[in-house]
């Protein structure tokens, strides 16, 4: 049974139309430029480090996998709590967590910019990423909860996946101006300014509540989804440590285990986290995977490329952020054809035409990029993929929203967010875990090819082949052989990234014969939504109609 929903009066300072479905808000463009806002404080974090993983790992003499770590830790967070605090954002107010979620941006900054080690630095991100799980979902759901279905919240939703996208892909620029002149811990104060202005204008014009769920949370499946993200993404990133294969079989086990208990707690919950029965439904889940495999692609481009670019090609980290422009600019400038082509031709053939653009540039990259190559190329495949994600961006997120009531439009804004949050983590997860056993395989053959190879200690064999930063300290140790070890790395990067290309490449093309076969065409999607709506309208009706339920007396004992 659905909860009873309170409905959106609005703030005192932002009224809006009580028939949400008739169309947009009042104050629709500050509303949606808010909670562009609010998303951009959540998104810019994604990227920003990337750019200064080389001098990251350089400052704290960090291990591939550490560095990693440190990439991937945010999106981790986020992943990890977006259903979750999506969940209690429609129970308690959207507002209240954005708000929350920006304030604590603050702190996860200044702790990254400040940390003394590289395990606090992971630590910060992590933190980081958990407010940003308050922050994000609220954005989406409010979209959802705010605009009537229609072209008018497509455009909406096109606009807010396509700027969300640019502004992680602008990250590493901004990253790059800033290491030019500053340390690598400047790179994390750029959201504190951003978020003090995003947190006035949350409490200035978010209304405060908007179609919020009056059912209590599913705490215990919440936490069931945070052990099962978590450790399964983890379980990733560590899985080419030698010394850590226990732990990942460990954390592959809490994963199963977890995925197993999560479900049985969704499907006897009277009021579950995460409706089994709305994931179900045909357009929901596989828009939701083919989001994740998207988004997915555009976070593990962007974290093998930075390096790529500074660590292989010797660019600047200003020339390698102004090397990602393109994606960024392509995003935006599809968006408005993304949500025309929705509205004209179906969500199904929008993302398919997406997907081939991804796919050019996954082709591009494993094919054209290699030492020495001019800029075009760079450009070029950068351009690709932010064709593509622009494209695929806007129908991934729009079938979710219209597949769920309103009181459901946080699963729906949760599962947007895991779409790149979960996407991002696993794939550069999967994508760094390729490149560090490439690497390490292609430098430790190199390493045995050498006259006297048996000579050189373990510890700098070590740190030859634990990641492209420790070659360049050994070169820094050994200045004689530098030449010859950075050319070494160099190949075992190249190495490695091939494989990181090919998975790319297999992950596109499973996506896209997952919305070929699978995604219903225009006209079956537009009566199956239909058909969701009225179901969805129906069930709260009754539920509104319902007498409430007794509780039960002192004298009676509690229920069976």
């Amino acid at each position: 049974m659905r909860g009873k929903s309170k409905a959106g009066t609005g703030s005192e300072t932002s009224p809006h139309k009580t028939d949400l479905s008739a169309g947009a808000p009042d104050q629709a463009g500050i509303i949606l430029a808010t909670l562009i806002m609010v998303a951009a404080v959540a998104n810019l974090p994604l990227a920003m480090a990337n750019v200064a993983l080389p001098a990251i790992g350089q400052a704290f003499d960090a291990s591939q996998p550490q560095l990693n770590l440190v990439a991937v830790a945010y999106s981790l967070g986020l992943a990890c709590s977006v259903l979750w605090l999506g969940a209690l954002g429609d129970r308690y107010g959207r507002k209240l967590m954005a708000m929350l979620g920006v304030a604590l941006a603050i702190p996860a900054a200044l702790i990254c910019a400040f940390a003394p080690s590289i395990e606090v630095l992971i630590g910060g991100r992590l933190f980081g990423g958990l407010a940003a799980g308050m922050a994000y979902p609220t954005t989406l759901s409010l979209i959802a909860a705010l605009w009537g279905p229609g072209p008018a919240r497509t455009r909406s939703i096109a606009l807010w996946a396509a700027i969300g996208g640019a502004i992680s892909a602008s990250g590493p620029l901004l990253s790059g101006l800033l290491l030019e002149r500053f340390p690598w811990n400047s790179v994390f104060f750029v959201v504190v300014p951003l978020a003090v202005l995003a947190l006035f204008m949350a409490w200035r014009f978010i209304p405060a509540h908007v179609h919020e769920t009056e059912e209590p949370v599913d705490n215990l499946g919440g936490i069931l989804s945070l052990v099962l993200v978590g450790s399964f993404v983890l379980a990733i990133n560590f899985a080419p440590v030698q010394s850590a294969r226990s732990a990942v079989l460990v954390l592959l086990g809490v994963a199963l285990v977890s995925l197993v208990l999560f479900v049985i707690r969704q499907r006897r919950a009277e009021n579950p986290l995460y409706d089994l029965k709305i994931a179900g439904r045909r357009p929901f889940w596989v828009a939701a995977l083919a989001g994740i495999i998207v988004f997915g692609a555009l976070m593990g481009a962007m974290f093998i490329g930075q390096q790529f670019l500074q660590d292989v090609l010797g660019y600047s980290t200003v020339d390698a952020g102004f090397a990602i422009l393109p994606a960024a600019i392509f995003m935006i400038l599809v968006a408005p054809r993304s949500a025309k082509l929705v509205e004209s031709h179906g969500a199904r053939t929008t993302l398919l035409i997406g997907y081939i653009f991804v796919l050019l540039g996954f082709v591009t990259m494993l094919l054209l990029w290699t030492e020495g190559i001019p800029y075009w190329m760079v450009g070029l495949g950068y351009a690709f993929v932010g064709v593509g994600v622009g494209l695929a961006g806007t129908p991934a997120s729009r079938t979710l929203t219209a597949s769920v009531p309103v009181t459901r439009a946080g699963m729906a804004s949760g599962t947007a967010d895991l779409q790149r949050d979960l996407g991002g983590a696993l794939m550069q997860s999967l994508f760094g875990a390729l490149l560090a056993s490439g690497y390490a395989a292609a430098m430790t053959a190199a390493l045995a090819s050498e006259p006297g190879a048996g000579q050189v200690p373990s510890t700098v064999t070590n740190e030859l082949t634990m990641s492209f930063a420790g070659a360049q300290s050994v070169a820094a140790q050994y200045p004689q052989y530098a030449e010859q070890i950075t050319a070494a790395a160099k190949a075992a990067f190249l190495d490695g990234d091939q494989y990181a290309y090919i998975a790319g490449i297999v992950a596109v093309l499973i996506g896209a014969a997952l919305v070929f076969f699978m995604f219903p065409k225009q006209e079956e999607e537009r009566k199956m939504l239909a058909a969701y709506n009225l179901e969805d309208m129906e069930a709260m009706a009754a539920a509104e109609d319902a007498p409430p339920k007794p509780s039960p007396s002192a004298g009676q004992g509690s229920p069976r």
